[in-house]
């Protein structure tokens, strides 16, 4: 047996589909920008994803006063409670049809292993890539701001490295949505707000 449960409100699935959307444009310009391959041109590419990035940090900036005026911020808080055993799931039992060790409420969305790694990108990934991406953007600046001293080809190293880790999460992350009871049980329940999942009468 199945039921549903209301886990993402309007806000949440609006923030997520639009960071999503601008997260894989600026990784499309900027692996353009990198040099990977042509799409919109080298000048172009560079004006797409600074404007992608800025409207990103004004999306970010709303979230997190959403986050923190609603009290949402809990859901990522971290915890070590059955990490090993949702790490046992996510690496055998899945493939054993084995039953998922944690059932998601509304007030506890995320499971541990969710906590810890989105907890991962908001405080040292995204930094990465913001501050790197900053200071990329304001290159003329540095010398007034004391910042000579730095080399243009380690900010470049350094936010390439967190492109490519951003798209390896981004690729777990879309393989892990069609873990749920159905294929399309999570990504529904990201546009609906409702996710259907195993009863614990099951």
């Amino acid at each position: 047996m199945t039921e549903r449960v209301y886990l993402f409100k309007g806000f949440v699935r609006f923030w997520h589909w639009s960071q999503a959307s601008l997260i894989i444009f600026l990784m499309v310009s900027g692996f353009e920008i990198h040099g990977t391959y042509k799409l919109f041109g080298f000048e172009q590419a560079v004006g797409y994803h600074t404007i992608a990035a800025w409207a990103l940090v004004g999306l970010w900036i709303f979230a997190i006063f959403w986050h923190v005026t609603t009290g949402e911020w809990r859901q990522y808080i971290p915890t070590t409670d059955k990490v090993l055993a949702i790490m046992h799931y996510y690496s055998s039992g899945i493939f054993k049809d084995e039953p998922h060790p944690f059932r998601p409420t509304s007030v506890l969305k995320h499971n541990p292993l969710q906590r810890i790694t989105y907890l991962l990108i908001l405080t040292l990934l995204s930094p990465l890539l913001w501050i790197t991406g900053w200071l990329y953007l304001f290159y003329a600046d540095w010398a007034a701001w004391g910042l000579s001293g730095l080399q243009l080809e380690w900010i470049a190293t350094a936010h390439t490295v967190g492109a490519f880790l951003m798209l390896a999460f981004l690729i777990s992350h879309l393989y892990l949505a069609t873990t749920g009871h159905k294929l399309t049980s999570q990504i529904k329940a990201m546009i609906t707000g409702w996710e259907e999942i195993e009863s614990s009468k099951h």
